[in-house]
């Protein structure tokens, strides 16, 4: 199973982990197990950590890894579609959607790759800029 084209990873009592991504309950809080989960897969999903397209893991499949019972889980992908954070059809699964609410999280994120590349390439600021306005205006609203 993988979340955002991740490979799962075994660490007992942790939760789920997935590459670098982790989703963690105590059943100890306050706050009901649905919401934990949901809330983190919201966090993984505003943050940019999770982007549109990326593939969540099944009901099923996350509920087991959790030790949660399947409607837990389930409840946490239904708010979360509520929302329109995340999609789900019966053949695809359950992916992040997209939509305006992401759009600046994808940005944000591949202005950010740019940024690592730019510098281990040894651009300057000015020079980095300068790639990103050329390809503004040689592309326009494509």
């Amino acid at each position: 199973m993988t979340v955002g084209g991740h490979a799962p990873q075994e660490r007992p009592g942790v939760g789920f982990v997935s590459g670098d991504l982790r989703i963690d309950v105590d059943v100890k809080a306050a706050e009901p197990p649905f919401e934990q989960v949901r809330a983190q897969i919201a966090g993984l999903i505003t943050s940019g950590r999770l982007l549109p397209g990326d593939r969540l893991p099944t009901v099923r499949a996350l509920a087991a890894d959790l030790g949660l019972a399947a409607n837990t889980v389930a409840r946490s992908y239904k708010e979360l579609e509520a929302t329109g954070l995340v999609e789900t059809g019966r053949r695809a699964g359950t992916v992040v959607a997209s939509g305006a609410h992401t759009a600046d999280i994808v940005a944000a994120t591949l202005a950010t790759k740019f940024a690592i590349a730019a510098r281990s390439a040894g651009l300057d600021d000015g020079a980095a800029i300068g790639l990103v306005r050329a390809a503004l205006r040689d592309r326009p609203n494509t």
